[in-house]
């Protein structure tokens, strides 16, 4: 394929039409179009039936198509801006079959070793990637044959909760372990990610004045459709950044989404109570609000 037949990476994110009714699916993760080019080619020969559903470019794009689309299949990018691929898996859940891509990296290998979790290391070969589909081949079928045992259908029934016979089946670690493994291994990535291009300030109308806000002081940031809200040490303010803009800058360690419009400073959480379906409670030092913890986001607290 020359350059002229690239697809234009604006349009990256975007998913493809409608496959045949049963199709396996997959979705390509990697914030190089050639990289994600690459992939799809050598998938088309291993893979003929399988269904390119779409491709993105960090892992938040990553993360709304698996809602979207519900996949069988990721091939899953691990260093990317912003999410990297490691944190869009921990919010993928289990049911996908994901397969991780990265440079050689010793620790992330061993990690994925250690997790029983599928990957390659680029520049990949076609032999290793002739194993990987192998592999995914019969980890899907195994698990189509146990939902239509169980009378569930399609890609939404996924791994039975808490049966570890069923996890050892399609060569996955339960979940609790499998996140483990995950956040162990996210944590190595943050540490070692730059961090000179992470917001120090934030920008924001109070009344006639442009407030300079310290990052270090904000408490918390909520948004809805149009404004998203920042309560620091001084006050409140509102400002027009998206709270997708807003975690590709800040620090991943201290601030963290706890929920699809709510970001929240570690260092100003004093606890968090467990609530009902697999949701929680913030409770912030010296304040009065509580923020709500989605489903989605709970796997951040469960250490606590």
């Amino acid at each position: 394929m020359i350059d002229s037949e690239l697809p234009d990476d604006d349009t990256a994110s975007r998913p493809r039409g409608p496959g045949a009714p049963g199709a396996v699916r997959a979705l390509i993760v990697d914030d190089e179009p050639l990289l994600r080019t690459h992939l799809a080619h050598h998938l088309a020969q291993l893979w003929p039936e399988l269904e390119i559903a779409g491709e993105a470019r960090n892992g938040r794009e990553a993360v709304d198509l698996v809602v979207q689309l519900q996949p069988d299949v990721v091939f899953l990018d691990v260093h990317m801006p912003g999410m990297n691929g490691v944190d869009a898996a921990r919010l993928m859940g289990p049911d996908v079959q994901i397969v991780f891509v990265t440079a050689y990296e010793q620790y992330a290998v061993a990690a994925f070793e250690q997790g029983a979790i599928d990957y390659l290391v680029k520049p990949f070969d076609a032999e290793r990637l002739a194993e990987s589909v192998a592999r995914l081949r019969r980890r899907v079928a195994e698990r189509r044959r146990m939902s239509a045992a169980d009378g569930v259908p399609g890609q939404v029934a996924g791994l039975v909760a808490g049966a570890p016979e069923a996890s050892a089946a399609l060569g996955r670690l339960p979940p609790g372990d499998l996140d483990a493994v995950l956040g162990a291994l996210a944590g190595e990535l943050r540490r070692r990610a730059p961090a000179g291009d992470r917001l120090q300030w934030i920008r924001a109308s109070v009344g006639q004045m442009i407030k300079l806000i310290p990052v270090d002081e904000v408490l918390y940031f909520r948004s809805d459709e149009k404004y998203t809200l920042v309560v620091w040490v001084g006050g409140e303010a509102l400002i027009r950044k998206s709270i997708r803009e807003l975690l590709d800058g800040l620090e991943p360690e201290t601030f963290i989404q706890i929920h699809r419009s709510t970001i929240v400073n570690l260092r100003y959480v004093a606890q968090v109570i467990k609530g009902p379906n697999e949701t929680a409670e913030v409770h912030l030092k010296g304040r009065s609000e509580t923020l709500s913890v989605s489903r989605n986001h709970v796997h951040w607290f469960r250490q606590y």
